[in-house]
């Protein structure tokens, strides 16, 4: 069984697509639709993004791309996609490689696990991409500092980078809760053995601790950048004043003289 993951954009509406896409869902909730269809056939759309197919040919994926994009929100212009094989083998141990696993049979359930935690993985790699981007350009700021003693930015440019970073990290902590377990593998051993091993295979966890700490490192950064503003603010009305009021004794002075 072939499995490919792509994230489209940043977003997906989900209620919209499943209104007006004529499958019937095997299971669905406000952020996901699971599609089993003939054949072997499967395909998992997620409102984060993120859609998985298995077992689709190319011009069945791009057909499904297609109806799907007028659903998207923010598309994503860079392609982020990733590949796993399936090889079911009876009687075999589970064995969990780079880009296949190997299972004694799968079902629905176990399809779905698989494709979730791909999906988290290929999402992930979109939020590293942010993540990297924003960190990039809080070190060029540090580096003014380093060289000129200031930041060589406008108070208002500064902000606008500030809003920016704040809608990347909001989009990231949204979706956070994509790296939860499902609700599935309470209720299954084997299922639950599947999803760690997966969430292991795909470095999860370890990728997303090391993308919550350069997030902090982005917002230490930005409350410094921040402060630094503010005194160069409070400096530069500090000299207008004292500006003014040298105006005022000049003037104050030459008046007395004449």
């Amino acid at each position: 069984m072939k499995i490919e993951a792509y994230l489209v954009a940043e977003q997906i509406n989900i209620r919209k697509f499943k209104a007006d896409f004529t499958a019937k869902p095997f299971s669905n909730s406000s952020f996901e639709l699971y599609y089993v269809q003939e054949h072997g056939k499967y395909v998992h759309v997620f409102n984060y993004g993120t859609v998985v197919f298995v077992n689709y040919n190319d011009i069945e994926k791009s057909d499904f791309l297609k109806f799907l994009r007028s659903y998207t929100e923010k598309p994503v212009e860079t392609e982020f996609k990733e590949d796993l094989i399936i090889e079911i083998t009876p009687e075999a141990k589970p064995t969990f490689g780079y880009s296949s696993l190997r299972l004694p049979s799968v079902d629905e359930n176990i399809v779905r696990i698989i494709m979730l935690n791909i999906a988290q993985s290929v999402a992930m790699d979109f939020y590293e991409t942010l993540g990297n981007q924003i960190l990039e350009s809080t070190k060029k700021f540090t580096e003014d500092l380093e060289q000129h003693g200031r930041i060589k930015i406008s108070q208002k440019n500064l902000i606008k980078f500030i809003g920016k970073t704040l809608n990347i990290k909001n989009s990231i902590f949204d979706n956070l809760y994509i790296f939860n377990s499902p609700d599935l593998t309470w209720e299954n051993e084997y299922l639950e053995k599947v999803d760690n091993n997966l969430k292991e295979m795909f470095d999860i966890k370890t990728r997303f601790r090391e993308l919550d700490y350069e997030l902090k490192i982005v917002e230490d950064n930005l409350r410094l950048f921040t402060e630094l503003s503010q005194n160069r603010e409070s400096s530069r009305l500090e000299w207008i004043v004292i500006l003014l009021i040298l105006i005022e004794v000049i003037d104050l002075i030459i008046s007395k003289l004449l």
